[in-house]
């Protein structure tokens, strides 16, 4: 790595056929932006977190997580998913979601069968208790997100929203 005044290079990995260089001769201001705590990445992952922490406090008295939460909304959508499709849809790796899986069907939310035409694919329904959970469920997240969104007008929001998912394309 090489530092001077006027550039900073950075090795991309070692497979690159170059580097990325950065003008570093903004004002240090300029640079204490782009570190934690300022960075704004370092503040969307507080966010995320502070969210997560709030979802999960507001959930505990009902016994469920933020993960049973977004695993359900899939089913709410479209029962009977395979677990390979919830797992695409939450981009999560298997074995994190075979575990909340086994958990929730401890709990008689859902219930797993074997594919009709490809038994080696697993099926997720829902059971009349996970069915009941839409009725619960939903207005607790929308308490969170309205005390998250407190202060924000709807286009704001919506702007937010835009941003989050544009930047979350440019990363895919």
């Amino acid at each position: 790595m090489l530092i001077n005044r006027q550039r900073f290079t950075l090795p991309i990995s070692e497979k690159s056929l170059g580097s990325i260089e950065l003008d570093v001769t903004e004002s240090r201001r300029g640079w204490q932006e782009i570190l934690a705590p300022y960075s704004l990445g370092y503040r969307i992952k507080l966010l995320a977190q502070l969210l997560t922490r709030t979802f999960q406090e507001n959930l505990e008295p009902i016994g469920l997580t933020p993960f049973h939460w977004i695993v359900l909304c899939c089913l709410w959508q479209e029962d009977g998913l395979a677990t390979s499709n919830i797992s695409d849809q939450l981009q999560q790796v298997g074995g994190t979601l075979t575990g909340v899986l086994d958990r929730m069907a401890e709990r008689n939310l859902i219930r797993r069968e074997r594919d009709a035409h490809d038994r080696r694919v697993w099926r997720i329904w829902l059971t009349d208790a996970g069915q009941e959970l839409s009725q619960v469920l939903p207005p607790i997240a929308l308490k969170v997100m309205q005390e998250t969104m407190q202060g924000i007008s709807a286009s704001e929001q919506e702007q937010f929203s835009q941003w989050i998912n544009e930047s979350s394309e440019n990363l895919t």
